[in-house]
């Protein structure tokens, strides 16, 4: 058991199902109190039924207040996890990408702004961040997805490196392929490149808690990542050729 999470307040958003259900489940399993967050009254209702915990449904973007409100006056965890897994290329309409901009970013910039403030008073609180792999790598058939989770990790890395001096702790959650909804809207691109080593929302959640106690900012629940990460880094003409074959690949798949 991780002694930071007994008897914390958490909130989780998106936790109607996949892997935001499953980390307010583990959460609960720990011994602290959370609110469920989904746009989905009744499945918000029902995951907070399940585990004892509290129901807020709504826009992740805007229930901090009600959740800090129902967790007796006090957040400890906030997990910025309801997102949008928007397909598409440049040519994606404007709405689309400023939905995902709205979700996958804007939605942690106007939690942190809510949250800080307090944490900063008193020295400690824990901001996780589900990111993607496609926010370290990218996502071929989904710029908008890729391009905000570019972003969602950039946030999360920027009050990292600002605030861990003041008791700020941040965790950016990077899984590739999870056995979810999103999985199952990514069509034939998702199939190709990420249902073949795609894990249980389970295993993003244990993923979490062993990072949690290991005090580290990057989770990576599919460690092979780490590889493909520091092989962009190292060399990324290299990288690039290799996306744009797998491209290619699933261009010809779609043609057929």
């Amino acid at each position: 058991m991780v002694e930071a999470v007994q008897d914390a307040g958490v909130v989780v958003t998106g936790a109607g199902g996949g892997i935001g259900a499953a980390l307010a489940r583990r959460f609960a399993a720990g011994g602290a109190r959370v609110v469920v967050n989904d746009l989905d009254a009744g499945r918000a209702k029902a995951v907070a039924d399940e585990i004892g915990g509290i129901a807020v449904p709504g826009d992740a973007s805007s229930i901090v207040a009600e959740a800090r409100e129902a967790l007796g006056g006090t957040v400890d965890v906030y997990c910025a996890n309801a997102g949008v897994g928007c397909g598409g290329s440049e040519a994606a309409e404007e709405s689309a990408w400023a939905l995902a901009w709205d979700v996958n970013v804007m939605a942690h910039v106007r939690a942190a702004h809510e949250l800080l403030p307090d944490w900063l008073e008193r020295g400690s609180g824990r901001f996780v961040s589900t990111v993607s792999a496609a926010g370290l790598l990218t996502m071929i058939g989904a710029a908008p997805y890729s391009v905000t989770k570019h972003g969602a990790y950039a946030f999360a890395e920027w009050l990292s490196l600002t605030y861990r001096h003041r008791g700020i702790k941040v965790h950016a959650i990077c899984p590739q392929g999870v056995r979810t909804d999103m999985l199952d809207a990514t069509g034939s691109a998702g199939d190709l490149v990420l249902r073949p080593t795609a894990i249980e929302p389970a295993d993003v959640a244990d993923a979490l808690f062993k990072g949690i106690e290991e005090d580290r900012f990057l989770i990576l629940p599919h460690p092979e990542a780490a590889e493909y990460y520091q092989a962009r880094a190292a060399d990324p003409d290299r990288w690039l050729r290799g996306m744009n074959r797998l491209q290619r690949q699933w261009e010809e798949s779609t043609a057929r």
